[in-house]
Formats: C-alpha cells, structure tokens, sequence
C-alpha cells in the first residue's frame, strides 16, 4: 500500500532517541554541543527573525550559549535535592529530572545521511565522547513565560542572530506558519505541543501537589514522590502506583472531512459561526470515547449539517499543535439532494455544496486562501481565549488581505489539511491520483 500524503507539519525529520529521554547523562552531554539547536517559546508563541535587508522570516534557532542564561544551574537535567547537585542514575522517579528551572523538552536528532543508526544507551558510560560521535543537529525547546521578562530580553539581545542584525520577535503561532518550511515545521509542531503540555499541566491531578519534569519534558511526576519530600499526615499520592495517562504527553484525534456528491462534482464545506470573513472549511470534531474514526465521520457530519455519509475513505493526517491535535483526513460520499440541517449541534453559521468551478475559481484567486495576522490572531482566540502576552503587541504588525478585490468565499490555505482535502478535489488529477494509489 502507498504511503499517504505527507501535509505540512507532519514528515519530522528528527529521531526521537526516546530511549535515551531517561538518560541524564546523555542529555546533559548533548546539550552543551556546539551543534545543539533550541526552538523558544513565549506562552506559546514561537520566536522569530526577521533578517536584515530582506521581508525573510525563519524560526530563530539558538544555541545553547545564547539561551543559557535563561536555564538555570547546572546540571540541567538529573537535579538533585540542593541547587548544582546531580542525583543518582538508579532512582526513576528522577530519571532526567528537572525541580528547578523552566521545564526543557529533548526534541531529537536531526541526522546527517551519512551517519548511520543512533547509539544505543548502552554506550553512554563515558556520554562526552559517546555524543562526540553523534553527527548532526540535536534540538531543544523551551516556553520562557514564566521567567522574567527583562532578563528574556536581554538574552535575546545577546544571542548570535540579534548580533549579526536579526530583529527576533515572538509571533502568533498560526501567522507564524507562513514563515516555515517543511523541515522546520515538523519540528516546531512537536516543540510547540510540549511546551505547551508542559506550561499548562502544573498540579498533580490526582492529589494536587505541583508536578516536576522529568524525561527531558516527555514526562510529568507528582513532587509528592520526590525522595526528599515531606508527606507527614498525607496519604500517598495515587500516581505512585501503576500507569497514569496524565503523567505523559497526550494528543487529541480530530477527524476532519470532505463529503463529495455521488456525482463527483460537489463539496459540501461549512461556516463556523465563529469564523472571521467569509470563511468555508471542511467539517471536524473531536473522536469521542467508545468510536472509531469512522464513526466520528459519520456522527459529526450528521450532527453538523444533517447528512448523512457513506463511504468512508481515509486521505492522510496533520499534526496541529494547536495546542496538541493530530487531524486525521477523510473523504466521504453523500447526497447533495438531501437537505442540510444546522440546526443540532448549531455550530454552523451555515453549509452549503459548492461545485468544482466555484472551488477552482476561488483557488485562483489571489486572496483565496489567504489569511491577515489579524484573522489569525482571531481564530486563536476563539480557541485559546483573550491574549494576554505582551509579546503579541509587540509583534502585531498586521498584513491585510486587499479588501478591494475579494473572492466570493474562503478557504483555508495548503499548510492545512482541511486546504488540502478540497484542492485535492478540486484538482481533478490530484484526486484521480489519490484514487488509484492512495497518495
């Protein structure tokens, strides 16, 4: 079987070496290399440069000196009890841990060619020489919202790119897609999913003591287990026995969908009522408990819009970390003849079947699937609420789409995947294609 199509956000191009996350050995070689990479984040929005002399944006990737200050004492991972102490390598409740400091998660390695599998754990003895050997670029990411913002900014005048004339901004994470490549984006959905696992998860949801890092950000403990702590006339927390999906990252599956007539010829796309413009997608929703994806094509196009479909054909999935989505792609077949309810869940502002000429036509259009900063920082907060980070003023220098010259309708652009389900219809080869091989 053919592989899917890859859509943007997706395709990382890192290995995870998630056998080494316990190892704080490892990770505390690794993260002095001269090669280490780090992605920032500020309350989730990513920092960016703007080079000079050109409109060129790039995600800002730092190196270990330039975000050090921002760290805290040695050893980064392994704290123990006391400030610059390195606990043993024999307790799991402080594998890689960190107590202090701002949570750091290990994103991976990104490989050269040429460089073969990477070691296993057993030859981390002597971890400098061991990480010597390693060739290419570990990443590193980390959320700076709760550090204090003078000394942010200070770091960040002081790191290479700034030196050598780049502005470095924190940007709106959504607008800040323009400014990725394929590469850099699959990374940046990873880091920015944990960061943001990591700065909203603060209390152990089973006793509400504060929680801890550990497994280089992949894991989350009760401070309550902590072998210095002091639990006098407290019953033992919970976490501390058996698996625990709370103490791990989670991702929500959401299945967005396209209904084609049985003609071929028609989409049925929506309006969320909370949508800016005149904006048309295709239809989602949350997977709940007890269904399969199919299932929730199926319930959450009848709930929507009254229609039911058939036909079920997976397309492929999206990473979305916003904040920790994995979009799952399908097409489904229905009857455009049938009437359209919006009236049950009431989520739609309204849905309508568009023909492939109003979608083509739209496609061509020089703002069809373009999107301001402005309607960005809309949709974010409709889904994240109100934004309170002062970094967002700083950077909000809106692009506006020409209001002169505006497309009947728009849809969302090809770096989501609800954009690449309609183009793929709409372009007629595309769709044949995926119809024959699957990709």
């Amino acid at each position: 079987m053919a592989e899917a199509f890859t859509n943007f956000l997706a395709g990382s191009p890192l290995n995870r070496l998630s056998w080494l996350r316990t190892s704080h050995s490892f990770l505390n070689a690794v993260v002095v290399s001269p090669a280490t990479r780090w992605i920032l984040f500020n309350g989730g929005q990513p920092l960016v440069a703007s080079h000079t002399g050109t409109q060129k944006r790039s995600l800002a990737l730092l190196t270990t000196e330039d975000v050090r200050p921002l760290l805290g004492a040695e050893p980064f991972f392994g704290q123990g009890e006391q400030e610059g102490q390195l606990c043993a390598s024999d307790l799991s409740v402080l594998e890689a841990a960190r107590v202090r400091g701002p949570s750091i998660v290990f994103l991976g390695l990104k490989e050269t060619e040429n460089s073969g599998n990477a070691l296993p754990s057993s030859e981390f003895k002597d971890p400098h020489s061991a990480v010597a050997k390693l060739t290419g670029t570990p990443y590193f990411s980390a959320d700076v919202a709760d550090l204090d913002e003078s000394k942010v900014n200070e770091a960040i005048e002081n790191t290479e790119l700034a030196k050598d004339g780049s502005t470095l901004t924190f940007v709106e994470p959504r607008a800040a897609m323009s400014s990725l490549d394929a590469y850099t984006a699959a990374i940046f959905a990873e880091a920015r999913s944990m960061v943001d696992w990591n700065q909203r998860n603060k209390f152990c949801p089973a006793c509400g003591s504060p929680v801890y890092s550990l497994w280089a950000g992949w894991k989350l403990s009760c401070t309550s287990l902590l072998p210095w702590a002091d639990n006098t006339d407290r019953k033992p927390c919970p976490s501390g026995r058996g698996l625990h999906n709370f103490a791990h990252p989670r991702t929500d599956p959401v299945v967005i969908m396209l209904a084609i007539d049985e003609s071929g010829e028609k989409v049925l796309l929506g309006r969320n009522k909370k949508f800016p413009g005149q904006f048309y997608s295709a239809l989602a929703g949350f997977i709940e408990p007890g269904e399969s994806f199919e299932d929730a094509v199926k319930r959450e196009m009848w709930e929507e819009a009254g229609v039911k479909v058939w036909n079920v054909r997976y397309h492929s999935g999206q990473p979305w970390p916003y904040p920790a989505n994995l979009m799952v792609g399908y097409y489904a077949t229905a009857d455009s003849s049938a009437p359209i309810r919006i009236d049950l869940d009431n989520e739609l502002e309204d849905a309508r079947w568009y023909t492939r000429e109003e979608i083509l036509a739209v496609l061509r259009h020089s703002s069809g699937t373009q999107f301001s900063r402005r309607d960005y920082k809309k949709i974010a907060e409709i889904q994240d609420g109100p934004d309170n980070n002062p970094a967002s003023a700083k950077s909000e220098q809106s692009v506006e789409v020409n209001n002169n010259d505006e497309p009947p309708f728009r849809i969302p652009p090809p770096t989501a995947i609800a954009g690449v389900l309609i183009q793929h219809w709409a372009e007629k080869h595309q769709f044949q294609k995926w119809m024959r091989t699957g990709l």
